[in-house]
């Protein structure tokens, strides 16, 4: 139904927006992902405990999923091209700001807010527009899509590491600032579909002079452009299940990158094998992607059951990291988190499609995001303070595992609500169908 209502392309300039995507997945999430490298030297600069310098990260994540919904409403008003060149201008504006580095508050409101205001209003609708422009193969553009990140991180941690070491943490945020502009490139790249779009390259862009009926159906039709931001979605169950989901996986997912480096350097790890440790992080992050956006475009098991079963190995992996003692058994940790964490991104965003529908998606995301910002902003100072209080990194990422436990449980009481529901439209349309089996029982009926 999804397509019937939108007709995307599927294919064809599809894939240079996929391609665009990519790169603005590599320069917004990827730099978040890696700024761990910093933690340690804007900690040391302001002489500030973990839980105070976590709150950096913390606005930067907040900010991220409360500009969400500005963004998609942007998007609705305007184009998702717009807003992603008005994105990457932001991101620049906060890495540049921060290169001052005046103070912490200072750092919070550039590196932190504008930064985070910048990576959602990049990130929105690029994933937004792609999700827009596949259907039957929308799995597997918004895994190649997402992948951006982990292939950008995989360069990112040594290239860091180095900016850092060459030109001190300042400089680092200045030079990484000038290179998420490039954003504004990809964001123009980004073309809005035109309105009647049907099949891989063809699309009516003429309307009948006389039948404003017609032109009427063709604005309903266009799959970027709708009238209003729904924010009613909140009103529906399945949704709010989803939302609750996200909250609880938002306060996870940021904390290992954030401690990782900590960690690794509380066990004497050196500094150039640490930030090998995020490489091997992006790597089989890159490799989940794919391969579970491969898989679920393959429609063999449904999306909300193959996410239940990414988030449980993520928590289990989680679990087990701390349990590394030395570089080896880290990186083995390192890659099994990384590992599933790739395949939970690579189809949590589809799985919100299939939950709501495309016609409502838009409103879903921004919603999604900013209900989801609660957790991203609770989970890395709560992450911090649970450090403080135990001493030890190892405990945050006992707190991250545990929470992500917990929001599985959502998503399995979201797909039981699912299969009741369609149980009940089985069951009040069945009677329907086998009171008169036979055409000539019906004809007899009414003669």
């Amino acid at each position: 139904m999804q397509a019937k209502d939108s007709n995307p392309p599927d294919g064809g300039y599809g894939w240079v927006v996929v391609v665009s995507a990519f790169m603005v997945m590599g320069l917004t999430v990827a730099v978040l992902k890696t700024f761990g490298l910093f933690f340690v030297e804007i900690q040391q600069h302001f002489d500030e405990l973990a839980s105070t310098t976590s709150w950096i990260t913390s606005v930067t994540i907040a900010i991220f999923h409360l500009g969400a919904p500005v963004a998609s409403s942007l998007c609705v008003q305007y184009t998702h091209r717009t807003v992603v060149i008005t994105g990457g201008l932001l991101a620049f504006s906060g890495m540049a700001l921060g290169f001052l580095g005046l103070n912490m508050v200072w750092m919070y409101a550039t590196t932190g807010f504008l930064q985070g205001l910048g990576i959602s209003f990049s990130w929105t609708p690029a994933i937004s527009i792609v999700s827009h422009y596949f259907s039957k193969k929308r799995a597997l553009a918004n895994a190649i899509a997402s992948a951006g990140e982990c292939a950008f991180a995989f360069t990112f941690g040594p290239f860091f590491q180095w900016l850092i070491s060459q030109y001190g943490w300042k400089g680092a945020l200045l030079i990484i600032g000038g290179i998420q502009l490039n954003i504004c490139v990809c964001g123009a790249l980004m073309r809005p579909l035109a309105r009647g779009c049907l099949g891989d390259s063809h699309c009516k862009t003429a309307t009948p002079p006389d039948n404003s009926a017609s032109r009427r159906d063709k604005a309903d039709k266009s799959p970027i452009m709708h009238k209003t931001f729904n924010w009613m979605l909140v009103r529906r169950p399945e949704f709010v299940l989803y939302a609750i989901f996200g909250i609880l996986a938002a306060m996870s997912f940021f904390v290992p990158p954030l401690f990782l480096v900590p960690l690794s350097y509380s066990l004497g790890i050196d500094e150039s094998w640490t930030a090998s440790l995020l490489s091997i992080l992006a790597m089989v992050d890159f490799g989940g992607r794919l391969l579970c956006g491969w898989y679920a475009n393959l429609h063999v098991t449904k999306t909300i059951h193959l996410l239940a079963m990414t988030i449980t190995l993520i928590s289990t992996s989680l679990m087990l990291l701390p349990l590394a003692n030395n570089y080896l058994s880290l990186a083995i940790f390192t890659g099994f988190y990384g590992f599933f964490f790739g395949t939970t991104v690579a189809i949590h965003i589809t799985a919100l499609a299939d939950v709501v529908g495309m016609p409502e998606f838009d409103s879903a995301l921004g919603l999604f995001m900013l209900i989801r910002s609660s957790g991203g902003f609770v989970g890395p100072p709560l992450a911090g303070l649970i450090v403080d209080m135990a001493g030890d990194y190892r405990a945050g990422f006992y707190m991250a595992g545990a929470t992500l436990v917990l929001s599985a449980g959502f998503l399995v009481t979201l797909d039981r609500l699912q299969q009741r529901k369609k149980r009940g439209s089985k069951i009040r349309t069945k009677p329907e169908k086998s009171t008169l089996p036979y055409p000539s029982l019906y004809l007899l009926k009414h003669q």
